[in-house]
C-alpha cells in the first residue's frame, strides 16, 4: 500500500507524525511525507534549510517532499497566519507537481493548524485518493481560546473552512473520545468518526542514569517539578510562575522547565521581576532523544493548560510521553487530560489556572515518601502499556486504513 502522509511538522522537528512514518515504512508501506521546511518551536529555518533548500530528502526509508513556507517567526499572529496559510499554498502546489505516485490513502496529521488537510483534498479531488485526517486540536475553538484570533468574522470563516474540511475528509480520527460532538456538530456522522489516540515514540521508557552522567549537573539539586514542552499561550505559565512565587519559602523545591516557544522571552522577564531565579530554571530546548534521560532526573513531571472549555477536551501528548516514562505526574489542567492521570493512578490534579491548587500539589508530592511516588510512575506506566501502547495503536490504524481504502474502492466500483 502506497501512503502519502501530509503535515506540516516532520523531522527534524519533534511530532508524533515522525514515529507513525517511519512505523509504516518498517511495516512494508511505501510512504512519502509531503511537508513544509523545518522551523518550530523557534520561528526560523534549521541549519541546512531554507525557502529553497532541501525540497526532497530520505529519512529513514520515508521519501520526504518539502514545500517552502514563510516561517512562523517568534511572536504576532500576523506571521502565523502566514506561516499557516503558505504552507497550505505551496504544499498544495507541490501535492500536483512532486507527489505523482498512485496512493492508496492520503493521512492528514492535523494539529494546528487544520488548514494542512488542504493539499490532501486537492488530490482527492484530482485522483480519488481517499483522505483520512487525524485532528489533535480542535478549530476553531483551539485558535479562539488561545487568544490567536479575537474577530468574530474571521472565527466564523474559519469554522466554514473547518466544516468545508470535515465533510471531504473520508474518515476523521480523533485523539480524544471528548472531540466527537463538536466535530459532529459541525455535520460529521458518528459513523466517520474514530477514536485513535497519541502513542509516544518509542524511546520514551524508564531510564536509569549513571552518576557521572552530563544531565546531571545541568539539572539544579533537590526536589525537582519538570515541565518539558512547548512554552506557549495555551500552557499556562503564568499558573506556574505564581504557584512557584506561593512555594519560595521551600528553598530546595526546584521548577525545572525543558522547551522553547513563543512566550520564552516572556516567562523570562517574569523570571527576573518576581525573583524566581533560584527556584525556576529554564534550560532550553533539547532533542527528543534526551527526553527521557532528563525525565528521570525529575521527582515528578508537570503538565498546565489554561482554564478554556476546549482544553477540557484534549489529551496534551505530554501525558503520554510522562506515563511512557513511568514519572509522577502533576496535571494543572481540567477535563480529559486529568481524567487520564487520575484514572492511571499516576500523580495528583489540579484545576486549570488555580496557582494555589497547583502549589498545593507540589508540596504534597514534596512531601510524600519517594516510594509512594514511584509506586505512581509504576502505575502510569502499566496504563500507557494498556491504552497508548504504539503497536498496539498502529495495528488499530493499519485495520481503518484498509478499511477507508476499501470502501472508497467499493463507492467507485
Amino acid at each position: 500500500m502506497r501512503v502519502l502522509v501530509v503535515t506540516q511538522y516532520f523531522w527534524p522537528e519533534n511530532f508524533r507524525i515522525n514515529d507513525l512514518a517511519e512505523g509504516l515504512s518498517q511495516r512494508g508501506y511505501e510512504v512519502t511525507v509531503l511537508t513544509g521546511k523545518p522551523n518550530y518551536p523557534s520561528g526560523r529555518f534549521y541549519d541546512g534549510y531554507g525557502f529553497f533548500q532541501n525540497r526532497r530528502e530520505f529519512h529513514r526509508g520515508v521519501e520526504v517532499i518539502r514545500a517552502p513556507l514563510i516561517p512562523r517567526g517568534r511572536a504576532g499572529s500576523f506571521r502565523l497566519a502566514m506561516n499557516y496559510f503558505s504552507f497550505a499554498l505551496f504544499a498544495s502546489l507541490f501535492a500536483v507537481t512532486s507527489c505523482r505516485q498512485k496512493y492508496d490513502i492520503i493521512f492528514v496529521y492535523a494539529p494546528s493548524p487544520i488548514t494542512v488537510a488542504l493539499p490532501g483534498l486537492v488530490l482527492r479531488w484530482l485522483r480519488g485518493v481517499p483522505v483520512m485526517l487525524w485532528i489533535q486540536d480542535l478549530w476553531p475553538e483551539s485558535v479562539s481560546a488561545t487568544g490567536a484570533v479575537r474577530s468574530a468574522w474571521l472565527l466564523r470563516l474559519i469554522e466554514r473552512t473547518v466544516k468545508f474540511i470535515y465533510r471531504r475528509s473520508d474518515r476523521i480520527l480523533v485523539q480524544s473520545e471528548a472531540f466527537r460532538l463538536p466535530i459532529q456538530d459541525l455535520g460529521v456522522s458518528r459513523e466517520r468518526i474514530t477514536y485513535l489516540p497519541n502513542s509516544a515514540e518509542a524511546l520514551y521508557k524508564p531510564v536509569v542514569l549513571p552518576q557521572d552522567a552530563e544531565e546531571r549537573a545541568l539539572v539544579p539539586p533537590g526536589f525537582r517539578i519538570m515541565y518539558a514542552g512547548n512554552i506557549g499561550a495555551a500552557q499556562s505559565f503564568e499558573t506556574i510562575l505564581t504557584a512557584a512565587e506561593r512555594l519560595k519559602s521551600y528553598p530546595d523545591i526546584h521548577w525545572v522547565v525543558l522547551g522553547d516557544g513563543r512566550a520564552v522571552q516572556w516567562v523570562l522577564a517574569q523570571i527576573s521581576a518576581r525573583g524566581l531565579s533560584g527556584c525556576v530554571h529554564l534550560l532550553g530546548r533539547y532533542p527528543m532523544e534526551a527526553m527521557p534521560r532528563y525525565f528521570s532526573l525529575a521527582d515528578v513531571m508537570l503538565v498546565t493548560l489554561r482554564d478554556e472549555p476546549i482544553f477540557e477536551l484534549t489529551i496534551p501528548g505530554r501525558v503520554q510521553s510522562y506515563l511512557a516514562c513511568g514519572r509522577p505526574i502533576i496535571a494543572g489542567l481540567n477535563g480529559e487530560g486529568a481524567r487520564v492521570v487520575r484514572e492511571a493512578g499516576a500523580g495528583l490534579t489540579a484545576a486549570a489556572e488555580d496557582a494555589d491548587a497547583l502549589a498545593d500539589a507540589a508540596l504534597m508530592m514534596y512531601k510524600k515518601p519517594k516510594q509512594e511516588r514511584d509506586a505512581m510512575g509504576a502505575r502510569g506506566r502499566e496504563y500507557f502499556l494498556a491504552h497508548f501502547e504504539s503497536s498496539m495503536l498502529m495495528d488499530r490504524l493499519e485495520r481503518l486504513m484498509y478499511e477507508v481504502a476499501e470502501e472508497k474502492k467499493a463507492c467507485v466500483s
